[in-house]
């Protein structure tokens, strides 16, 4: 990628943590298709994510725990597989082959997710049984830190198909559940740091700002609906993309 490009990428990042943190998630999967779009070496993919999504979750778990939109008893089974599991992905290296059509399938999924994403929180929540919940954190774990995301962009729309939380608390459980994941992913990714490119710091600003604006509107009940649905189309050109390389 040419210089000239990077203050648009940087710009295209923010917007990605902006919209994703309205909704408690960190932003890998629309990292990525950033990233993708501008051609960024595949390698340098899954750790810029990483630590994008380590910014941006941070923020958001911050301001949606302020905000009282969590449950620390949804929060923890899930999150005591999770860890280990995604350490475990995150030392994975899948070659070029396998990689861009699982990553594309990833931003497909998440296009869909957000595409179909509604507004329903009158329901009796009931959360999991306990061996539910720490096999699904280890097979989300396992994956995000596989694929480099966090995770939360699957289990999201499971928490609410299943009604394992009321939707005002899915947000900051999943920011939480994205934030120790990240961290636990790209510590078992540590050696694909050295593709970092060197302008990393400055998406990691633009996505803290970026993060912060959006968490904070977000923590405040703001509709998000039409927003994620406009995003999901960027998803699915990004994902398509990945599969023609």
């Amino acid at each position: 990628m040419t210089p000239e490009l990077i203050p648009y990428l940087a710009v295209c990042i923010f917007v990605v943590a902006a919209l994703y943190a309205s909704v408690g998630h960190g932003g890998a999967s629309g990292y990525l298709a950033v990233m993708a779009l501008f051609s960024l070496a595949p390698e340098a993919l899954k750790p810029t994510a990483l630590i994008l999504n380590v910014v941006v979750a941070g923020v958001g778990s911050y301001l949606y725990l302020s905000a009282k939109q969590f449950s620390w008893k949804v929060f923890w089974p899930f999150v005591i597989t999770s860890i280990p599991a995604s350490f475990l992905g995150g030392t994975f290296h899948l070659p070029p082959e396998l990689y861009r059509p699982a990553l594309g399938m990833v931003l497909l999924f998440a296009a869909w997710r957000l595409f179909v994403r509604r507004q329903h929180d009158e329901y009796e929540d009931k959360a999991p049984a306990l061996p539910v919940a720490m096999l699904v954190g280890g097979l989300l774990g396992f994956a995000s830190g596989l694929i480099g995301v966090g995770g939360g962009i699957f289990l999201s729309p499971l928490m609410i198909l299943l009604r394992w939380a009321k939707v005002k608390e899915v947000s900051g459980i999943a920011a939480l559940f994205i934030l120790v994941n990240s961290i636990s992913g790209l510590f078992g990714h540590l050696s694909s740091l050295q593709h970092v490119p060197d302008f990393a710091p400055l998406l990691a600003g633009v996505a803290l700002l970026g993060g912060s604006i959006g968490a904070l509107c977000g923590s405040r009940h703001l509709p998000v609906r039409t927003i994620l649905q406009a995003m999901s189309l960027m998803l699915f050109m990004a994902g398509g993309k990945m599969f023609l390389l």
